[in-house]
């Protein structure tokens, strides 16, 4: 990236905006949702589009996306290639699949099935080991919001999800970050709140893997992101698109948002 200028690397940052479909649609759903989206969404390449549909829906998706300009991500890797995992799945078996991408550390999976910055981290590298895109998800509960431990609480998730990887990585994956206390509930963090923390966010690449890493690495906003906030949210110098859940369930109202989030 040396060949750069910040400013020509802040300008070629492209926005990403990923549907999140959490445990909705079966593969055939699945298949008609992306045959229904496609159409919608042709011709939009100023915008990055990933969708996220649960893992039994991949292959089957990925042939209908194939060809397309709209990625496909998973929702949740383990971090080894093979072995006696039951019930997980790997970044080769992703990369099989048609997958570019993968969602790690959701606040759900955080809250409901153990994760910690630690397990994070290590299917950030594994993903990256793998050529996959991480979106590596970060953010306070509402009582860690009301207690003024936002910054501390993003610090610590930003940092262990990133420890040990080179600045060269840290530019090329993307960070969403969601406010849990935003998330499903209808609330929304103002465009000024969410600016400050995806600043704040910015700062911490900055001082740990350089300001050519700070300007380039993709910072998402993903708390009740809706078609009718996107504008706003988006329009901040430090969001860098969405990561959205119940919005993205309908291909008329994704693709609505992603129209309504173009620059």
């Amino acid at each position: 990236m040396a060949e750069y200028t910040l400013k020509e690397i802040i300008m070629q940052r492209k926005r990403i905006i990923a549907g999140n479909f959490k445990m909705n649609k079966t593969a055939s759903e699945a298949v008609e949702y992306a045959k229904a989206f496609l159409p919608l969404v042709k011709g939009i390449d100023d915008v990055e589009i990933v969708l996220c549909p649960p893992s039994t829906c991949l292959q089957p998706m990925s042939v209908v996306l194939e060809g397309s300009a709209v990625g496909l991500g998973a929702q949740n890797l383990y971090w080894k290639d093979s072995g006696a995992f039951t019930g997980e799945i790997s970044a080769p078996m992703l990369l099989d699949a048609g997958c570019g991408y993968v969602i790690i550390g959701h606040s759900e999976r955080r809250a409901y099935f153990g994760e910690t910055d630690q397990t994070v981290n290590e299917k950030v590298k594994a993903a990256l080991g793998h050529g996959l895109t991480p979106i590596i998800c970060v953010g306070e509960v509402l009582e860690e919001r009301e207690s003024g431990e936002t910054e501390a609480v993003v610090d610590r998730q930003v940092r262990g999800g990133l420890a040990g990887l080179s600045s060269d990585q840290v530019a090329s994956l993307v960070i969403a970050y969601e406010p849990v206390w935003a998330i499903g509930t209808g609330k929304t963090a103002t465009p000024q709140m969410a600016q400050e923390v995806h600043h704040f966010i910015r700062g911490i690449v900055a001082a740990d893997f350089g300001a050519e890493a700070a300007a380039a690495v993709r910072i998402q906003y993903g708390g009740s992101m809706k078609a009718d906030n996107v504008a706003e949210l988006i329009s901040q110098p430090d969001i860098d698109g969405g990561l959205v859940g119940g919005a993205c369930l309908t291909p008329d109202g994704f693709a609505t948002l992603i129209t309504n989030g173009r620059p």
